[in-house]
């Protein structure tokens, strides 16, 4: 599986999401004038790198199971 493209795909694109967020609870943390500027835009980010990667692995189960 793990050298399946897709599956790294998928994989590289959850890091992403992970990064994304962690970006936006440091942004919180520091509070100020950083937070008000980008705590909408990462929350964005976030939920539309959560979307890509439910879509890939929602192929990725369709695929497999002979879709």
């Amino acid at each position: 599986m793990t050298q399946d493209p897709l599956f790294i795909l998928i994989a590289l694109v959850m890091l992403g999401v992970v990064g994304v967020l962690l970006f936006g609870i440091g942004s919180f943390a520091k509070g100020g004038a950083f937070n008000k500027k980008y705590a909408n835009k990462a929350m964005r980010w976030r939920i539309g790198a959560q979307f890509v990667a439910v879509l890939l692995i929602l192929l990725f189960v369709y695929l497999r199971r002979g879709g």
